[in-house]
């Protein structure tokens, strides 16, 4: 429990379950803040509490709604900017537009970047994520980043399950050296899918490097978006006698389009996630981990100017 601290903890409409979980685990009241719309859809924010001089942090994260919570996100800084807040983190545990990180094709944007320019420009002094899509975007931040990982949430749930034989199967190469990492600490082998892409939903996968044959799967991603790439690839493990459980570890639950037609077919012996993003869709055999721990513990430390890096040695 916090006593008499200048730390306030707001949260944004995206995923306020989340943001009460957090500002409970750190033990302080949440910020009063109304947020409401004017009649042509504009996004209207006052912060309802005294934060002169206060280390303010505005959690909100992005959902399908991509586009209004980072609006939101903008219109709350700012206003906390202008109410003197000595300085402002923003947590943001999926941060939107990750994947336009880079020009694929020519006249493309890097939206990442922009988003980056947007949150600083806005106020922001702190970003906290989790998981982002690459680590490159750290670098389109003149502010300090802090990239938090449900990794060893992922882990200690895997390993009390005690599975027998298990290999984690990277989704694609990007991936592989997050899979090793998990690997490792459960104490499994590794496997990677090579897949191509031919669109922005539309992926196949052609082969797969190391030996699944036989064993317990674990396929693990930092995403589960339309589910393509997974579901393909997990009738690319039953080709090569992956006739055992296969399990499914993202961080974040997008579950979008025909996801959930995906994964209910599927068959996986479980969906695991981590609550970044609210979930609102039956998915069969679906595990939710808590990050609020995690996100308090880090919210807690930069306050204190403790290390952040700690926590996952």
């Amino acid at each position: 429990m916090m006593q008499n601290s200048n730390l306030c903890v707001f949260s944004g409409s995206s995923h306020p379950s989340l943001g009460e979980e957090i500002v409970r685990y750190i033990g302080i009241k949440k910020g009063e803040i109304k947020l409401s719309r004017f009649g042509g859809g504009e996004i209207y924010a006052r912060i309802l509490d005294n934060i002169r001089g206060h280390s303010v942090v505005i959690i909100q994260t992005c959902t399908e709604k991509v586009n209004e919570d980072l609006m939101e996100l903008f219109i709350v800084i700012d206003a906390m900017k202008r109410a003197s807040a000595k300085s402002i983190t923003a947590v943001i545990p999926h941060f939107g537009y990750a994947r336009q990180d880079r020009k694929a094709a020519s006249r493309e944007p890097i939206s990442a970047r922009l988003v980056a320019n947007l949150l600083e420009t806005a106020g922001a002094d702190r970003i906290v994520v989790m998981d982002l899509h690459s680590d490159q975007i750290q670098g389109f931040f003149n502010i300090p980043v802090d990239t938090l990982t449900a990794l060893p949430l992922f882990a200690n749930y895997l390993k009390d399950k005690n599975i027998q034989d298990p290999v984690v199967v990277a989704p694609d190469t990007g991936r592989a050296k997050v899979a090793k990492k998990l690997a490792d600490r459960i104490g499994a082998s590794l496997a990677i899918l090579h897949k191509v892409r031919s669109g922005h939903h539309q992926s196949e996968v052609t082969h797969i490097v190391g030996e699944v044959k036989g064993k317990t799967v674990i396929i693990t991603d930092d995403m589960i978006d339309t589910a393509g790439t997974v579901t393909s690839g997990v009738e690319v493990l039953r080709k090569e006698g992956c006739n055992k459980d296969i399990y499914l570890a993202a961080t974040h639950g997008i579950f979008s389009g025909p996801a959930l037609e995906r994964i209910n077919k599927t068959g996986f012996a479980e969906v695991i996630i981590s609550d970044t993003l609210p979930v609102n869709k039956q998915i069969k055999n679906l595990k939710v981990l808590s990050t609020a721990e995690l996100l308090g513990e880090a919210i807690k430390r930069n306050y204190e100017n403790r290390s952040i890096s700690s926590l996952f040695d």
